[in-house]
């Protein structure tokens, strides 16, 4: 009996050892990036090969690892940014060129540099919350990666209007920009997990990034620019440029009145949701008991567009 169960025990190895390249890829394109990273690279040589296949590779999207109620100081740190880096390269380098979305947090301007030189067909590129991510690498990704159609490059302060005029110059397909900046009305959430120096250095040139927007990306139809220092007349010249818009996220935006949205957004025809910049109530006034009856507007002022 032993004998059996170890001579099937031993077919069933040899099985998986002899797969060919495709069945071994076809397996492995059913797990997600993380099992595949962490498993079978592992195993051997022939599995190894097989998880660098460029078939595998088509998106890198790490959101879901980023998805939680609260930040972690340890992704401001230089070690987790060096071990997204590699990770990002990597799988650049792996794509062959096929890869056509990038979703990642913390990267720095030498991985996006590399990536943007390997990934031509690259459409979508989200990389929120990335302090060492410059116009330097941005620039790359401009003159490289001109198939784009959706940018997010939220809370990514080292970033300027320059990449946005850049952005929009070459890439005629981009539809969807997310240039939100952190909470700076109530930046008691970030105090402790995000560097101080990088909480104070929040863009101050919202209307340079709204003129860059307005004279440059004229088939945007969705804008978020939430908690940004626009201004009355930035907001005209994106809304008198961008006349294809049907979704603006003003929130958080205290430099604007109702007033201001109604007048700038007057001429777009298309536009079919608005988030305005909601009456601001700190978060300590929800948690302070002698301000209990401010409970009752927790549904409407504790929404998502306060939490970053």
């Amino acid at each position: 009996m032993d004998n059996q169960g170890g001579q099937a025990d031993s077919e069933l190895n040899s099985d998986w050892s002899e797969l060919t390249h495709e069945c071994l890829t076809n397996v492995l394109s059913r797990l997600t990036l993380h099992d595949r990273w962490t498993g079978p690279m592992l195993v051997c040589k022939s599995w190894l090969h097989a998880c660098k296949d460029p078939s595998l590779f088509s998106t890198l999207d790490l959101e879901v690892h980023f998805d939680s109620p609260t930040e972690s100081a340890r992704w401001w740190t230089p070690e987790f940014e060096r071990k997204i880096d590699a990770m990002l390269r990597s799988i650049a380098e792996w794509s062959g060129g096929s890869i056509t979305e990038i979703r990642v947090r913390h990267c720095s301007d030498r991985s996006l540099s590399f990536a943007a030189d390997r990934c031509s067909n690259l459409e979508v590129l989200s990389i929120k919350s990335c302090p060492n991510v410059t116009d330097a690498s941005m620039a790359r990704v401009a003159f490289r990666c001109l198939k784009l159609r959706e940018v997010d490059i939220s809370y990514c302060y080292e970033i300027s209007h320059e990449s946005l005029i850049l952005l929009g110059r070459n890439c005629p397909n981009l539809k969807i920009l997310k240039r939100n900046l952190m909470n700076w009305l109530d930046p008691s959430q970030h105090i402790g997990i995000v560097p101080n120096e990088y909480l104070n250095a929040c863009p101050q040139d919202g209307d340079s990034e709204a003129a860059a927007i307005g004279k440059t990306m004229p088939h945007l139809e969705h804008l978020e620019l939430r908690f940004s220092k626009i201004s009355a007349k930035g907001l005209a010249l994106i809304c008198d440029g961008c006349l294809n818009l049907e979704y603006l996220d003003l929130s958080g935006c205290a430099n604007l009145t109702s007033r201001d949205i109604a007048n700038a957004t007057s001429n777009l025809k298309n536009l079919k949701k608005i988030e305005k910049p909601n009456f601001y109530i700190p978060r300590s006034v929800f948690h302070a008991e002698r301000y209990g009856h401010w409970r009752l507007y927790d549904d409407r002022f504790q929404t998502d567009t306060f939490r970053i």
